[in-house]
């Protein structure tokens, strides 16, 4: 494909994806929070079947919300529905892995240094994740172990280590985070498709033969509803990852992102018992601590240069050299990679004074963590980053 013509529907699918993200996780959160602030209602309320109610200003309007214990006697004119937020970001998200991962697979998702794949393994393996991830969640979620919310959230969560071991033993470090989010994602969407919307359905149904619905159906809804407001953060931190290399190009980067999937589980943790009134800072203190340690244990050992090595002096022509050898390919004013045809990052070397205006960048991704050039695509040898190193040095 044109990469032209890539980077236009890349940008069409990912801003897409954002709005309608926004739209699903917005309505999500509020939803959660509306639930878990709902009061007693008045007498006259609850004689109507209605198990709690709340009050809100917001737009300069008051809102009155209330919510019947099972249904209300009869079906209103019009019912709202909140479904198509969660399956459109669910379709955007999958296209936007289809085309940067699959049909960019060469460029984003097979990396020969972890594993030497063709093109049609990659996609493979990519999708057989998938299905192995979310088939785990339901056959798990449908049996008794969903009444028993911690059993089931370790092994989901050994599950989840395992497959995210398995991604990043085969997959670009950047490829296996992507779709261990696409797997989470998918479970989100899952629990819409496949609880949350038969259980509603069920209820209106009940409604309108006249009959009692059973509880149980909004049981599995809310059981699945609180599973996604767990499981969006993490989500929502491997969207954002593959801008930052110190997380998915560390040896363990597997490890690193368990960590932070149970980081992030935590701080929502914090704000759902804080909805019900509950305060325990020390869950965010703790998540706070638990990131610092994360980012300390982690952190790229800086190059140690020797005191035979700092007397070596590193000529501009030589740092000039490795750049344009290097680096030029995807950021100069007409780039000649293959894949990337604008600047990336907007980061482009056209002189000396342009690489020293990047020297931190250099420094952050070239010699600490290793992650340009991208893949290192240009071969890069240890000795020219020692030589950016050594140029670092003088210049600081």
């Amino acid at each position: 494909m044109d990469p032209y013509i890539t980077e236009w529907l890349n940008l069409i699918i990912r801003f897409a994806h954002l709005i309608v993200g926004i739209a699903w996780i917005g309505a999500s959160f509020y939803f959660v929070w509306l639930d878990n602030h709902l009061e007693k209602p008045p007498e006259a309320k609850a004689e109507k079947g209605i198990s709690g109610d709340l009050w809100a200003i917001h737009g300069g309007g008051f809102y009155e919300v209330a919510k019947y214990k099972l249904a209300p006697p009869k079906m209103p004119t019009t019912l709202h529905w909140f479904k198509w937020e969660a399956y459109t970001t669910w379709i955007t998200g999958f296209l936007l892995l289809s085309l940067m991962f699959y049909v960019g697979a060469e460029s984003y998702l097979i990396d020969p240094r972890v594993k030497d794949l063709t093109q049609w393994q990659a996609i493979g393996l990519g999708l057989g994740s998938i299905v192995i991830g979310v088939g785990s969640y339901e056959l798990l979620v449908r049996t008794k172990l969903k009444d028993h919310g911690l059993v089931l959230a370790v092994i989901l969560f050994a599950i989840a280590t395992v497959l995210s071991y398995g991604l990043t033993q085969v997959f670009s470090a950047r490829g296996a985070y992507m779709h261990m989010g696409a797997i989470l994602g998918t479970i989100m969407a899952g629990n819409v498709f496949f609880g949350i919307m038969p259980s509603q359905r069920a209820l209106v149904k009940a409604v309108e033969e006249g009959a009692t619905p059973d509880s149980k159906y909004g049981l599995n809804a809310k059981l699945r509803s609180t599973h996604n407001t767990y499981i969006t953060l993490p989500v929502l931190f491997i969207m954002i990852s593959n801008h930052y290399p110190i997380t998915y190009n560390h040896s363990a980067n597997w490890l690193v992102l368990m960590a932070i999937i149970l980081i992030t589980a935590a701080v929502r943790q914090y704000f759902v018992l804080r909805h019900f009134g509950q305060q325990k800072p020390m869950v965010l203190v703790s998540s706070i601590i638990a990131t610092i340690v994360l980012a300390y244990a982690i952190a790229p050992k800086t190059v140690e240069l020797s005191a035979e090595q700092k007397q070596q002096g590193v000529s501009n022509a030589q740092v000039q050299h490795i750049i344009e050898t290097r680096c030029s390919a995807c950021h100069s004013e007409a780039p000649t990679d293959d894949v990337f045809k604008s600047p990336q990052g907007g980061v482009i070397f056209s002189d000396m004074a342009s690489i020293k205006q990047w020297a931190p960048r250099i420094e952050a991704r070239v010699v600490n963590s290793k992650d340009m050039p991208f893949m290192n695509k240009t071969q890069m040898t240890e000795e020219e980053r020692l030589t950016l190193s050594l140029w670092l040095y003088q210049i600081n």
